[in-house]
């Protein structure tokens, strides 16, 4: 099993610059071989609060490219993506700013990768799991997809145990890419904005052949974003509004993407059922409508 490396580290952000500089430091305090390089490619999306300038006196040895403030999340790691991909490394890892590493976890997502490799697993996606801080409980990682006759992204998360486990899809927050997928799928999709770049992704790397594992345990902290109010249900014309901004419309138990987004994917992702698929999350918005204008008693 190899033990050397060269990895570039993905990376996005807007106005965090506490989270951003935090997360930075635990991943450059990562225990790892000599043998193991990194090089971060941050894009900096506009932030008025310093976080470039930080980052710059901070860790100077990171890579810091510029947004205007309209990239995104998979826009800014599109971008970064395309930078690290001109110097060909043996890998490539997402890296949330709001994840928060504990020593091992690239160590953990490297020795997954390398026993994968070993079985025949080539083209294999890493992704690592993380957990609420406070009540420990599973926030992000791998997922599996329900069924054929399900949406595509109606997925159940997948716990890590002491194996590695096969998955579908996995959300971007911190994710291995080995060479050879990169080179069979190439960049995220700049079809799209915010939403759902990390989840069609891993659809389009396992349409090429390649595979997705989760690795053994947990690799670290990140708080899932809140919800909405459920009493709180959006008018008609403001939720239109909202829907069709790059973050989309999140209600309770769905978020509305951008109409013409959300069809891309379902084209993509969706089989046959594919217009029914795209069409139906969207009544979640007239139903919400029509129970707000109902009297409240």
């Amino acid at each position: 099993m190899k033990s050397n490396a060269t990895i570039a580290v993905l990376i996005t952000c807007f106005n965090r610059k506490a989270k951003t500089l935090e997360s930075l430091r635990l991943l450059f305090a990562q225990d790892l071989p000599p043998d193991v390089s990194l090089q971060v490619y941050l894009v900096d999306d506009g932030s008025t609060d310093g976080t470039g300038e930080a980052i710059a006196q901070t860790y100077p040895q990171v890579t810091i490219l510029s947004g205007t403030g309209s990239l995104f999340w998979n826009g800014g790691m599109s971008l970064a993506f395309a930078e690290a991909m001109k110097s060909d490394f043996d890998y490539y890892l997402w890296l949330n700013d709001d994840t928060l590493l504990y020593p091992d976890a690239l160590q953990a997502l490297l020795t997954t990768a390398w026993q994968l490799r070993d079985r025949g697993q080539v083209s294999a996606i890493v992704t690592g799991s993380t957990q609420d801080p406070d009540t420990k409980e599973l926030t992000y990682g791998g997922m599996a997809q329900v069924s054929r006759w399900h949406p595509p992204f109606k997925a159940n998360k997948v716990a890590p145990g002491e194996e590695a486990k096969p998955c579908d899809m996995m959300c971007g927050n911190f994710v291995l890419i080995p060479r050879e997928v990169v080179q069979l799928v190439g960049n995220l999709d700049p079809a799209l904005t915010h939403y759902a770049g990390d989840w069609d992704y891993g659809l389009r790397a396992k349409q090429q052949g390649c595979t997705i594992w989760v690795a053994p345990g947990y690799q670290g902290t990140c708080p899932r974003n809140p919800k909405p109010d459920p009493e709180s249900s959006p008018k008609l014309q403001e939720g239109l509004k909202k829907m069709a901004s790059p973050k989309g419309l999140d209600l309770q138990t769905v978020t509305l993407q951008p109409i013409d987004e959300w069809k891309v994917l379902m084209k993509r992702h969706g089989g046959v059922l594919w217009p029914i698929f795209w069409i139906l999350p969207y009544r979640k918005l007239l139903l919400a409508s029509v129970f707000d204008r109902q009297p409240k008693n």
